[in-house]
């Protein structure tokens, strides 16, 4: 049985590697195949992790904490991308800052009941650096037994984009890509919790 479980520690850790490695590529270039792969990678190693294995050795359960952190920060913001992209179908611009191009049309002509022509605004700005910070404290916190951050992180995340939320493209892309991140974050994570539990 020892020798299983030592087989099973250095398959998940080869996973959680290939995982990262593949996660990496996608950060710079997001695309459909390595994330996909990257996720099959972090799959396998999370139904390895839930088998009734012994506990890893202490370097094997500290470079599995390192990687589930990793692979969290790096890997959920190329999936995020990339099932946004299926969800929307290209119809949503990016634009220069990291956010989406919209067209608003809601200011009033005055004295009139017409509408201003619209006005193209990007919103959702800073969406890299909130979806690492995140992802980060998503997976740091399910690491530390503290499950109530998952609330404070998705409160502190809808307060701060309350007023971009007013259009149903903003709405439906803060939704998709908030799960997405959130998912990808607990599974890496959820690597290291079901080694050590």
């Amino acid at each position: 049985m020892e020798l299983l479980s030592t087989l099973s520690w250095v398959t998940i850790l080869i996973f959680m590697i290939a995982s990262t490695v593949l996660a990496s590529v996608a950060l710079r270039r997001p695309r459909l195949a390595p994330v996909i792969i990257a996720g099959g990678f972090l799959a396998a190693a999370l139904a390895l992790a839930a088998l009734p294995f012994d506990s890893p050795p202490l370097p094997v359960a500290l470079a599995l904490g390192l990687l589930g952190l990793v692979l969290a920060v790096i890997g959920g913001g190329p999936a995020a991308t990339v099932v946004l992209e299926a969800a929307t179908r290209g119809s949503v611009r990016q634009g220069t800052h990291g956010g989406i191009l919209l067209a608003r049309s809601d200011a009033r002509v005055p004295d009139t009941g017409y509408l201003a022509p619209p006005k193209t605004e990007e919103v959702m700005r800073g969406g890299l650096v909130i979806g690492l910070l995140e992802r980060l404290a998503v997976a740091a916190a399910l690491m530390a037994g503290y499950l109530g951050a998952f609330a404070v992180v998705v409160a502190v995340k809808g307060v701060g984009r309350f007023t971009e939320l007013a259009e149903s493209e903003s709405r439906e892309r803060f939704i998709i890509g908030t799960l997405t991140s959130l998912v990808w974050a607990t599974a890496a994570a959820g690597v290291w919790v079901l080694s050590v539990g």
